[in-house]
């Protein structure tokens, strides 16, 4: 079905598309420029126009549809960064809940959990053993594109590592990233790493071999001695091997997360899983026995073809295996994933979140004595909902807030990676930080291939962003 959203000019249409789409995520969305329709005012500054703009829309669609929105007008990825700058203008937790739901019509409970997350994250970054970032920080994330397989739901650059491996270009891949990884470094040299993120893709579908030899290069080439946390990803249980593992903790890697998505054997045969539930509880047992500080689990809300009572059963075994952080991910229908290209192959499944799912992860983790410490949302969100990540007190990854909240520069390597900058004035905040002014970007190419043809372009693309003389604007 078409639906027409009617705006008396061109302008705002990204924003009213986007709300309007939370509401019918299934039909087609067309926006066109006539009278009778929703004014453009004048008369305010364009960020107060455009508020105005989406709560005339969101009004006509709650009484519409007669429904609303846990995030109201928001359409965006990083809701609670609304109330992390309230927190740093030295604003209560009343007015930060006041403004949510005035201005951008969130419903009481999200109001509450914004201004929990802001505080929190405030704490971490700029409180707890004096700020967890410094000025001039960065932290380093590397992308390793390859998996066992590709999952049904994923958009991520992530390759079949066995077409790679056939034709040796595993090695080539790991040729030009450690060559990327040297050049970077010399470019940062000076500057205080916070945190280094090995993601991807799954990292730990290389080989201990491989492994030992990336983290070997990143040792050799970057000041690891002051940073805070080092992370891998090991998602897949089907690419963890006790050998694997000891290699990580011989490099320092201090959180590894362990990606159920669900426990449900069924399940994860459909979202193209090549493990069972069994095989994610002896891999989180061998992790325990490395001796990893600290272990994140990921589970999915919204899995074809999974109930409530499914995920109440993927919770309590979560719940018993008690992991120190878990991030609950609400399903996103992504234009690129397979769960899209082939929507006719899954369209009949059941794909429900609701606040009923959410309430239960919640529950769950505060039995674990987690609470949530950031959050971010994506678009075609099943239940239009939130991804959270809970963690047992201490136990927060610094990464995580960085990355969503773009609190410092992340300088990103590897074949689909991107580098943010940010941009800083010389006004100050309540902690004594420079407020950030802009964020630069650059990206590198997602095909490994092209990749590894052109890495000299890649690190010329990071020179170029960080070559400034001066970092504040």
């Amino acid at each position: 079905m078409i639906r027409e959203i009617v705006i008396s000019e061109k302008n705002f249409e990204y924003d009213l598309y986007g709300l309007a789409k939370a509401f019918y995520p299934k039909d087609e969305i067309k926006i066109s420029v006539g009278d009778g329709g929703i004014t453009v005012p004048h008369s305010v500054p364009r960020p107060e126009a455009k508020n105005e703009v989406k709560r005339a829309l969101y009004e006509k669609l709650c009484k519409e549809t007669g429904r609303t929105l846990p995030w109201g007008t928001l359409s965006g990825i990083r809701p609670v960064k609304i109330a992390r700058r309230l927190v740093e203008e030295g604003e209560t937790a009343e007015k930060i809940k006041a403004v949510m739901k005035d201005v951008y019509m969130v419903s009481d409970e999200k109001a509450s959990l914004a201004a929990l997350i802001a505080k929190k994250e405030a704490d971490i970054l700029y409180v707890r053993d004096g700020g967890l970032i410094r000025p001039g920080s960065y932290s380093l994330y590397i992308g390793i594109p390859f998996c066992p397989t590709t999952c049904l739901y994923c958009s991520f650059p992530s390759y079949a590592i066995s077409a790679y491996e056939e034709k040796g270009r595993v090695e080539l891949y790991l040729n030009a990233l450690i060559k990327e990884i040297k050049a970077t470094a010399d470019l940062m040299a000076g500057r205080p790493l916070t945190t280094v993120y090995f993601g991807g893709g799954t990292p730990t579908s290389l080989s201990p071999a491989e492994l030992d030899r990336l983290l070997s290069a990143v040792e050799k080439h970057f000041p690891l001695k002051n940073i805070h946390e080092y992370t891998v990803e090991a998602g897949r249980p089907d690419s963890i091997t006790p050998d694997k593992l000891r290699v990580l903790r011989e490099h320092n890697v201090d959180r590894i997360s362990i990606n159920p998505q669900t426990m449900k054997d069924e399940t994860l045969r459909l979202i193209g899983r090549h493990t069972r539930s069994y095989d994610i509880e002896r891999a989180y047992a061998e992790a325990k026995e490395a001796g990893f500080p600290v272990i994140n689990m990921d589970i999915i809300l919204g899995l074809p073809g999974e109930n409530l009572s499914d995920v109440e059963q993927t919770l309590s075994a979560i719940e018993k295996m008690a992991p120190d952080n878990l991030t609950v991910h609400s399903l996103a229908i992504k234009r690129s994933s397979r769960l899209n290209i082939e929507w006719d192959s899954y369209r009949d499944y059941l794909m429900e979140n609701s606040e009923a799912h959410m309430d239960m992860a919640y529950r769950y983790a505060g039995n674990m004595k987690m609470e949530p410490y950031y959050l971010y949302r994506q678009q075609n969100m099943a239940g239009n909902l939130e991804n959270v990540g809970f963690s047992a007190a201490g136990k927060e990854g610094l990464y995580n807030i960085s990355i969503i909240e773009e609190a410092e520069d992340i300088v990103a390597l590897g074949a689909g990676s991107a580098c943010k900058r940010i941009i800083y004035g010389s006004e100050m905040n309540v902690f004594n930080r420079p407020k950030a002014v802009k964020v630069e970007r650059c990206e590198n190419v997602k095909d490994v291939d092209v990749y590894i043809d052109r890495i000299d372009e890649m690190i010329e693309r990071k020179r170029e962003l960080y070559s400034a003389p001066d970092h504040l604007a």
